[in-house]
């Protein structure tokens, strides 16, 4: 095999590939072998015809395809080793020469990693970020574990009032005709959650149990279906039973009842104490996010086109499987959303830009500064992931884990000790 590189222009190579006569031949038995049994030859049985047979009755034009494709299975990784090329997509391959008994001739254009100009990234400079504890937000978090522990009961007289919970048959009418999804039986609505559109709940106010009201909405423009934005809906409502929360108070006995502490105050101190470590963490995330992205300014890089388009299809199956999981699929939220799969591509267009930089830039400062990763902070790297499993059997867990997926625990790892580097010289004002 011989090969000859040209740079075609930024981030594109030209590889021109000659595979000796010898090899090609050998090909065209393997193409032979694989598709022998397609092959109908009168006098022979299917599958059974020598080669020179079916080349002369088809011709041996009709191996091409599949002898081309060994070829170039067998060379183009070799071409990109030998001349440290590092492709980003599938390369685009033409046939310059093809013939029995000569040397097959292709070429190869080829979109290739790009080479990252780094800037300043030592030291440099980015402004403190500091979350304090706010008593509201201790209030908040008290007033949630209140919520839980409240109990319903079922108001006996009176009518809906704000806070209350009613309990409605309900079926919605557009032009007097019912639409898809505005019907619900026995549905249990927190008055003055903010739950349903519009004024739905503040005209409930003051229904009675078994009474049935007419109740006028309007959905909002960007509501997410074409046939609801903006329009006027009617509904027909039926209030079924009222009931009321009963909060307990935010006493001893409280504490005692929804964790391991004796007083109010404890929990109070402890509430603080966890959002005061969730700030923290926020924190330092949002420094590293400020001094990667100073890094990522000061260096200079051309990214392919090609780079951004695989990592919009990557958060498009990320999209993908996370709607999975909730039980819908990609239709439904694009229709849902009053979106396109165009429009959601270009809206993700940026992000992805940005990640491909990011992770360009982070693993140019990994070989510029020679950071790697020993065994020991490999195997603390799988520990973290095993314990996230709950694996039982940790040791082998991690040993499957160094084995299987070394190379992207080694990715992790550098990475993160690239960033703490950087974290680490960064001057904090």
């Amino acid at each position: 095999m011989n090969v000859k590189m040209e740079k075609v222009e930024t981030n594109v190579v030209k590889l021109e590939v000659v595979v000796e006569a010898a090899k090609f031949n050998e090909a065209l038995k393997k193409s032979y072998n694989k598709n022998s049994k397609r092959f109908n030859v009168p006098g022979f049985r299917k599958g059974k015809a020598p080669m020179n047979i079916i080349k002369k009755y088809y011709g041996v034009e009709a191996l091409y395809e599949d002898a081309i494709n060994f070829c170039c299975d067998d060379t183009y990784p070799k071409a990109l080793d030998d001349n440290n090329i590092t492709p980003v997509d599938y390369p685009q391959i033409d046939v310059v020469q093809i013939e029995e008994g000569k040397d097959f001739i292709y070429t190869a254009i080829v979109v290739v990693k790009p080479e990252v100009e780094l800037g300043e990234y030592k030291g440099v400079e980015v402004k403190n970020i500091e979350y304090k504890v706010g008593e509201e937000e201790v209030e908040k978090q008290l007033k949630s574990m209140q919520e839980k522990s409240a109990r319903i009961e079922t108001k006996a007289e009176g009518t809906v009032e704000k806070g209350n919970i009613a309990v409605i048959d309900f079926k919605g009418f557009i032009d007097g005709v019912a639409f898809e999804g505005g019907e619900g039986k026995d549905f249990s609505l927190e008055i003055g959650s903010g739950t349903f559109i519009d004024t739905f709940e503040d005209q409930l106010v003051g229904t009675k149990v078994s009474e049935s009201k007419e109740i006028k909405v309007t959905f909002p423009e960007s509501y997410g279906r074409e046939d609801l934005n903006g329009k006027p809906a009617l509904f027909e409502v039926t209030v079924n039973e009222i009931k009321v929360k009963e909060l307990p108070a935010l006493d001893d006995e409280f504490a005692k009842e929804v964790s391991e502490f004796d007083t109010m105050a404890e929990l109070k101190s402890d509430i603080e104490k966890n959002i005061s470590e969730s700030n923290d963490l926020r924190a330092k995330r949002e420094l590293e996010e400020e001094i990667i992205t100073v890094a990522c300014e000061n260096a200079k890089v051309e990214i392919p086109e090609a780079m951004i388009e695989n990592e919009t299809n990557q958060m498009i199956k990320d999209l993908e499987m996370r709607l999975k999981y909730q039980g819908l699929d990609l239709e439904t939220y694009y229709a849902y959303t009053n979106n396109t799969e165009e429009k959601m591509r270009e809206f993700m267009k940026e992000g992805a830009f940005k990640k491909v930089k990011t992770d360009l830039v982070i693993e140019a400062i990994v070989k510029a500064e020679n950071v790697d990763a020993t065994e020991e902070e490999m195997k603390e790297k799988a520990l973290e992931i095993a314990k996230q499993y709950g694996d039982k059997e940790l040791d082998k867990m991690v040993d499957l884990l160094v084995q299987s997926q070394g190379h992207l625990i080694k990715q992790d790892v550098v990475r993160e000790k690239a960033i703490k580097m950087l974290v680490e010289g960064a001057k904090i004002v």
